[in-house]
Parts: C-alpha cells; sequence; structure tokens
C-alpha cells in the first residue's frame, strides 16, 4: 500500500507538464550551468566582437566624407560593421564619437601645421611648410580630400558641434597669429606688420584649399596656389628691399614691403 502511494507521488505531473520521477532522473548539471559552460546563459564580461580601432577609423572617414550633419547613426552602424547597441556602449553617442574622431584626426591628419609653426626657424618658413603639407595631405589618395575640420562644419545645425569646429579653426588662426608676433618681434617681418589679419589671410588661403581640394584640385595646383600667395609675405624693411607702392589694402608698412 505504502509502495502504491509513493508510486502515484511519482507520476503524478508536476507545473509545467514534467513528473517527478522526470525530475529526478534530471542531471544536476542541467539544472546549474557550469560557469563558461555551453549552457543558454552568457558569461558576463563578454569581450566585444570587433575591434574599437578599426571601427573608429572607418567612421572617422564617414564624416570626413560627408560631413557631421549628414552622417546618420545608421549610416556609421554600417560602415563600422557593428549595431547601434554596439556603437552606444563603445562610443557614446553620435555627438562623442564624433569628437574622439576630430581628436584621432588631430594626431594622424591635421597635426603638420603646429608642426610646422613649432619646428620652422621663421614664421614665413613655417606657412610655406603648412601650406606645402596641406597640399600634399588634402589630396593624398586613401581618404577623402580637404580637411574634416572645415568640411564637418557645412550645413551643421548641432550648436555644440559647429561651436567645436569653430572653436578649432580660430585656436589655428590664434596660433598664426602667435608665431607672426613672435616674427615680427625678432626683425623678420616689419614691425608694425598686423599680425592678426596676416593670420586671417593664412587661414583662409588653408581654408580655402581645402574647398579646392573637395572640388578637385590637384596638389599641383594648391601648391601653386601656396606659392602665388606667399608672394605677398612681408618683408622687414631694407634699403633694397623697400618698395615704395605695393597692393592697396594691407595696413601699416605691409602696404609697402610685399615679397614682390
Amino acid at each position: 500500500m505504502v509502495e502504491s502511494q509513493d508510486t502515484d507521488r511519482r507520476t503524478e505531473p508536476l507545473p509545467g507538464g514534467l513528473t517527478r520521477a522526470a525530475v529526478e532522473r534530471e542531471p544536476a548539471a542541467k539544472s546549474t550551468p557550469a560557469r563558461g559552460g555551453s549552457g543558454s546563459s552568457r558569461p558576463r564580461g563578454r569581450p566585444r566582437s570587433f575591434d574599437r580601432e578599426t571601427a573608429l577609423e572607418k567612421a572617422l572617414l564617414a564624416f570626413w566624407e560627408h560631413g557631421y550633419e549628414a552622417t546618420s547613426v545608421s549610416d556609421l552602424t554600417r560602415v563600422m560593421g557593428i549595431g547601434a547597441p554596439s556603437l552606444y556602449a563603445a562610443f557614446g553617442d553620435k555627438r562623442s564619437l564624433f569628437e574622439e574622431v576630430v581628436g584621432v584626426y588631430d594626431e594622424r591628419y591635421g597635426s603638420f601645421g603646429d608642426r610646422a609653426l613649432a619646428e620652422e626657424p621663421t614664421a614665413r618658413a613655417a606657412v610655406e611648410r603648412m601650406l606645402r603639407e596641406a597640399a600634399e595631405i588634402y589630396t593624398a589618395p586613401g581618404h577623402p580630400h580637404g580637411c574634416l575640420v572645415i568640411h564637418a562644419a557645412a550645413n551643421c545645425t548641432t550648436p555644440e558641434i559647429e561651436e567645436s569646429l569653430r572653436a578649432r579653426r580660430n585656436a589655428n588662426i590664434d596660433a598664426f597669429e602667435s608665431r607672426i608676433r613672435a616674427g615680427a618681434a625678432a626683425g623678420e617681418l616689419p614691425a608694425d606688420t598686423d599680425a592678426r589679419t596676416l593670420a586671417r589671410y593664412v587661414g583662409a588661403i588653408i581654408q580655402g584649399m581645402s574647398q579646392q581640394a573637395r572640388d578637385g584640385a590637384t596638389r599641383e595646383e594648391l601648391e601653386a596656389l601656396a606659392e602665388l600667395a606667399l608672394a605677398v609675405w612681408p618683408r622687414a624693411r631694407t634699403d633694397r628691399d623697400y618698395a615704395p607702392s605695393g597692393p592697396s589694402g594691407w595696413p601699416g608698412r605691409m602696404r609697402a614691403d610685399m615679397d614682390v
């Protein structure tokens, strides 16, 4: 009689359709998967399934080619080969990704100007080197033409990005001005050179070269433009170099001391 009751209990169905006998026959490992085993639960700390640096480089090229506003999150996930959750987990939002991209761009492609200003002995030599290297980098194969920082601002309607890019461009103008002032103090430029105007002139040439490169100008064409731009560089006055007349519109002694 006891045996009959026990048999009935073992065959009595449990929630989920199983019987006690079936549960007792299940291996213990099935109810508690071993850590790192082949159970359905994935272990925590699972490594990313993509290379972050490679994905970042692809994002850089996308922003460089299309600008900030025209590059959507779906564009980014497609070119980076990752899903949106992975993008947000690894880089944050689109704005954070772009800010990181600009930092990488500055280190890898945009630092030629800083090096020229720091390494060349005169302001003129620094600007000459900077313009010639811009002609090379802005037209080099293997990446979009022109400058990412200049092009990404086109049609940008995100105030934070627009202001960030503007601040970078203005910082470049400030750096040019500082180097030009140092040149004037050293006597390589007229003492009354309008350093701010000359710095903006250099900035305008570089920004124009970027757009010209995107419009198809070749390296040789941009180098010729750089040479022409340097033709109006002011020089310290000497009896031999002094020219009583020159192109109008330049302030102070700059009008009389062009290298033309």
